[in-house]
């Protein structure tokens, strides 16, 4: 399909914005601006300047996030809202999140362009610490504007800093947060970067985001005995790393199989200890633990039972002792909705769009909007499906393409919504 010549955005604008944010990064790290550090409320200034030069009404709201607002003409019909986050992982890129912010920015500047009125307000938000932060989470600005921020985690501190604390230092009120959560959005909408090579691959513009993998950690130890590694005869042996191999390479080989279904799932043995860990010793103790994502909740529940199977098998057969598996944590998958995704690819086809649906193996903060709203993103490519890196790169052609899908998408949105609420 040919792609439209003449976008309602602009490409240029979209640069500025990006460009701007790549600028305020700690010396000698590109690109790095992470939540709650000293460069992040220059990052903030910067964006909530571009937000009032494009007529919008800012505010930070109780849970810490930037949240621009273009009123709508018909009060009460509730809230559009785009966006994405700011903040980076260390010496990460300059497109992850940012593209989000930039491209929701955009669409608002092109609507007032061509003069556009919504009958909804629209919003465009910059999430506070998506990233995980120094406090050892993520999503903190999505899930407290959802409601859903656990309060032991204001109690969390690092360096005498409670996050509590670090809330109200970038104008928020933690005191607030479950009172203000959001319940007057109609629809959120995300534009991401794919942080893979999907797109790059099959030569397309636009991923259209069916749903985000659930994450499953399981930990496993296994328990084998401690001997002399140059008296003990290899068949007197509970080595502990041996079977603990066995089991890394049987999960790489199970996750394979589940990879080559209709949904995505990976899994990936991230973490890996022994002890005592020394050359003449045969270890008596390996401790794994496996990052499992789904899109299919059901997908997920077979793998965790053939990791069972498969750790039950390796201790009988190596003489070890390997507990049931535990899940440290396990968050559902989180479709986009379907009026979305059709309205999307709708929008897609309108600006002539190569698009096709997939899933996100990584986590957003549509996964929480999607807690109190109709939820849904899109993905544009990035070069070599690089990300969380310096190299980290989109072609601005590519995110100014996908912010031309989004304009089309909310003014779709804002006629569907209201025949919806008829």
């Amino acid at each position: 399909m040919a792609r439209s010549t003449n976008l309602p955005v602009d490409p240029a604008r979209i640069a500025d914005v990006i460009d701007g944010l790549a600028r305020l990064t700690d010396p000698g790290r590109p690109y790095t601006r992470r939540a709650f550090t000293a460069l992040f409320p220059a990052g903030r200034d910067f964006l909530e300047g571009a937000f009032r030069a494009a007529g919008l009404e800012t505010r930070i709201d109780a849970a810490g996030n930037l949240v621009g607002r273009r009123p709508g003409r018909a009060p009460g019909r509730g809230t559009i809202m785009l966006g994405s986050h700011s903040d980076t992982v260390p010496d990460g890129g300059r497109y992850d999140g940012i593209a989000g912010v930039a491209v929701a920015l955009e669409v608002a500047r092109a609507l007032a362009d061509q003069g556009i009125e919504l009958d909804h307000d629209l919003e465009v938000v910059d999430f506070l610490a998506e990233e995980v932060s120094v406090f050892g989470v993520s999503c903190i600005g999505s899930r407290g504007m959802a409601g859903v921020l656990p309060e032991d985690w204001l109690e969390r501190e690092t360096g005498g800093l409670t996050l509590a604390q670090g809330i109200r230092d970038v104008g928020g009120d933690p005191t607030r947060i479950t009172a203000e959560a959001r319940r007057d959005i109609a629809a959120f909408l995300e534009l991401h970067i794919e942080q893979g090579p999907v797109l790059e691959r099959e030569k397309l513009d636009i991923g259209v985001v069916t749903a985000i993998a659930g994450i499953t950690r399981i930990e496993v130890i296994v328990e084998g005995r401690a001997d002399h590694a140059g008296t003990t005869p290899m068949g007197a042996r509970a080595d502990a790393l041996a079977a603990a191999a066995r089991l890394v390479t049987g999960i790489e080989a199970l996750a394979r199989s589940f990879s080559e279904g209709p949904s995505h799932f990976t899994a990936t043995v991230g973490e890996f200890s022994i002890e005592p860990n020394a050359a003449n010793v045969v270890p008596s103790r390996a401790r794994l633990l496996i990052d499992a994502r789904a899109e299919e909740r059901t997908t997920m529940d077979v793998f965790a039972a053939s990791v069972d199977q498969l750790a039950e098998q390796i201790a009988r057969e190596t003489g070890t002792v390997i507990a049931a598996p535990r899940r440290l944590s396990d968050n559902m998958p989180t479709p986009g909705d379907p009026l979305l995704l059709d309205v999307l690819d709708a929008a897609c086809e309108a600006v002539g769009a190569g698009h096709r649906r997939m899933a996100s193996g990584a986590g957003h903060d549509t996964a929480f909007m999607a807690k109190v709203t109709r939820a849904a993103m899109i993905f544009v490519p990035c070069l070599g499906g690089r990300s969380h890196a310096p190299e980290e790169f989109a072609e601005i052609d590519d995110i100014a393409l996908g912010a031309a899908v989004l304009f089309n998408a909310v003014i779709q949105l804002d006629e569907k919504l209201i025949q919806e609420n008829a």
